[in-house]
């Protein structure tokens, strides 16, 4: 039985400079719509199409000198890919940026948590 790799840590660049984060989550929503009608079923009939958005969120470390405004990033491309060969790159373009956090703890490093918004998604 052969060994299996599987897709491990990965890298994230905005506009080519690779940024330090230590988690991302990204999540498609379709925009389909549940369509209610009044019917002697009492139950809905379908769904409308939607618009596509891609929700991302990350968390950043906070770097001593040379952080991103992340607060202004807007109209980014951002690129992810594995750190080893053979992978797959997902490129998010047109992202932009909603809402910038920051967090602080006694054992842990500091931290910014980031809720950004993409409009397209490409696999190269």
């Amino acid at each position: 039985m052969a060994l299996l790799e599987y897709l491990g840590s990965i890298v994230m660049e905005i506009d080519g400079q690779e940024v330090e984060i230590t988690s991302l989550d990204i999540r498609r929503n379709t925009g389909r719509k549940l369509v209610k009608t009044m019917n002697k079923t009492g139950r809905a009939k379908g769904y409308a199409k939607g618009i596509e958005t891609f929700d991302l969120s990350v968390s950043a470390v906070i770097p001593l000198q040379g952080d991103i405004d992340w607060a202004g990033v807007a109209g980014a491309k951002i690129t992810i890919y594995p750190q080893s060969a053979g992978g797959k790159r997902t490129s998010y373009q047109d992202c932009f940026t909603l809402d910038v956090g920051k967090k602080y703890s006694v054992d842990n490093e500091a931290m910014q948590d980031l809720t950004m918004a993409a409009l397209r998604e490409v696999v190269e």
